[in-house]
């Protein structure tokens, strides 16, 4: 990002956050659907502010593009789509297809980590881990430049990840079959020691403290390997939402960008309003993660407020009541509601890669091809 975000003002009922997406997109061979190690190319083929806005990923097949700050939705699209545009046309350029997926659909036969010592050091530390197939998430930044007040939302974000993971997912294909998961990406980013949902921290020295003992434990090798779904930045003034996977189109990252900022916004009111955060057992979240990346929207979620599970759109529905007043305020409401309304009749990213499955009798380049399409859709 090239801007940091800040609090417009320290006022519950005026309070205005920014937010910028971090995006990760696999480079797909056109002819087998396998992961192609073009990733260097692709990023040196850019040019101007698509370079200044590119980052180099853990696997050769992937590459990440960033937004500038926004502080509205339409400016966030616009961003979106000219960086997936010249993305593409870099991809191309390099003999391969930029696909917004959140898992490898085929096969990966090249997983080597760039020649960075930062990853060569985890691929030491973390053997096989490191060298699962390539997995792309969708990263939504909103500016919460306190970090004691963003340990906080942290803690009030809990019971709501797993529905914003449901929206999101979109990777139920791996190694060419369909995994029974609708989001395939967050089963392979379990096996890694730290990542998954947030623990509760009572203060920003708790969190820090743990960060400092789960390092000298090994766990991770330095503080930018805090990928819990949710997250003070370790670059920006910002909360990180890093739940999802990345979003077959513009409008469906945007959607989900807009939902995040209002839940954040939401929650800095609560911890401002001295509202105790619901403690919640962590084997409960997990459970509640795990059924997110199972069922997506297509079934049940686990209601971590209420207990139980029930249907999906339910508890969307319910965050969506929830964060009403906040889309309002920031002027998201109106695209909000007609993308929701959208994807309640499209389905997610793994419902209409599935669709197309059940359509073609299991033709996975006809789903690659919708997802390549679906990547550059305006």
């Amino acid at each position: 990002m090239t801007r940091r975000p800040t609090v417009a003002s320290a006022g519950p009922d005026l309070t205005l956050l920014t937010l910028g997406v971090e995006e990760e997109y696999l480079l797909l061979d056109p002819v087998t659907g396998e992961s192609l190690p073009v990733g260097e190319r692709v990023r040196h083929a850019l040019s101007g502010s698509a370079w200044d806005q590119s980052r180099q990923e853990f696997r050769h097949s992937m590459i990440e593009m960033v937004t500038p700050v926004s502080s509205d939705l339409g400016e966030l699209r616009a961003y979106l789509v000219g960086l997936r545009r010249s993305a593409a046309e870099a991809a191309e350029g390099a003999g391969a297809r930029l696909v917004a997926v959140g898992a490898t659909p085929v096969r990966e036969p090249h997983r080597t980590v760039p020649d960075e010592p930062r990853y060569h050091a985890m691929s030491r530390r973390f053997g096989p881990v490191a060298h699962d197939p390539a997995v792309c998430g969708c990263h939504v930044h909103v500016g919460v430049p306190d970090r004691e007040l963003a340990v906080q939302v942290c803690n009030h974000l809990r019971p709501w990840l797993p529905v914003v993971q449901a929206i999101t997912a979109n990777s139920p294909l791996h190694d060419g079959r369909d995994t029974g998961h609708a989001s395939w990406r967050s089963m392979q980013l379990g096996r890694w020691p730290s990542i998954g949902p947030t623990p509760h921290f009572e203060s920003v020295a708790d969190y820090d403290g743990t960060v400092e003992d789960l390092i000298a434990a090994g766990i991770m090798l330095d503080a930018a390997m805090v990928y819990w779904y949710a997250r003070p930045s370790a670059a920006y003034p910002t909360v990180e939402i890093r739940v999802g996977d990345v979003c077959p189109t513009v409008d469906d990252a945007v959607l989900v960008a807009g939902l995040v900022r209002a839940l954040v916004a939401t929650m800095v009111e609560e911890v401002r309003a001295g509202v105790p955060a619901p403690r919640i057992r962590d084997c409960l979240v997990s459970a509640a993660h795990w059924r997110a990346a199972h069922d997506g929207l297509d079934g049940d979620l686990i209601d971590l407020r209420a207990g139980g599970a029930r249907p999906a759109w339910d508890l969307v529905d319910e965050l969506f009541a929830r964060v009403t007043p906040a889309l309002v305020r920031h002027g998201d409401l109106g695209y909000v509601v007609g993308q929701l309304s959208r994807v309640r009749v499209e389905g997610t990213g793994a419902t209409r890669q599935r669709r197309i499955m059940a359509e073609t009798a299991g033709d996975v380049p006809a789903v690659l091809d919708h997802l390549a399409a679906q990547t550059r859709r305006v």
